[in-house]
């Protein structure tokens, strides 16, 4: 799960970072934000209640 989760991440990340880098590509930068704070915010909650 944790590999699927980091995964997940740097794909958002590198989403967003093409997305700012190439100048009309601007709403996949956002949506690559986006979806890398989703899947942070899910990871921490799932990874936390495990741990109780």
């Amino acid at each position: 799960m944790l590999i699927l989760l980091i995964l997940l991440l740097v794909l958002w990340l590198v989403l967003t970072i093409v997305g700012f880098a190439v100048e009309g590509l601007v709403w996949l930068g956002i949506i690559g934000i986006v979806l890398f704070l989703g899947t942070g915010a899910i990871g921490f909650v799932r990874r936390k209640a495990i741990h109780r």
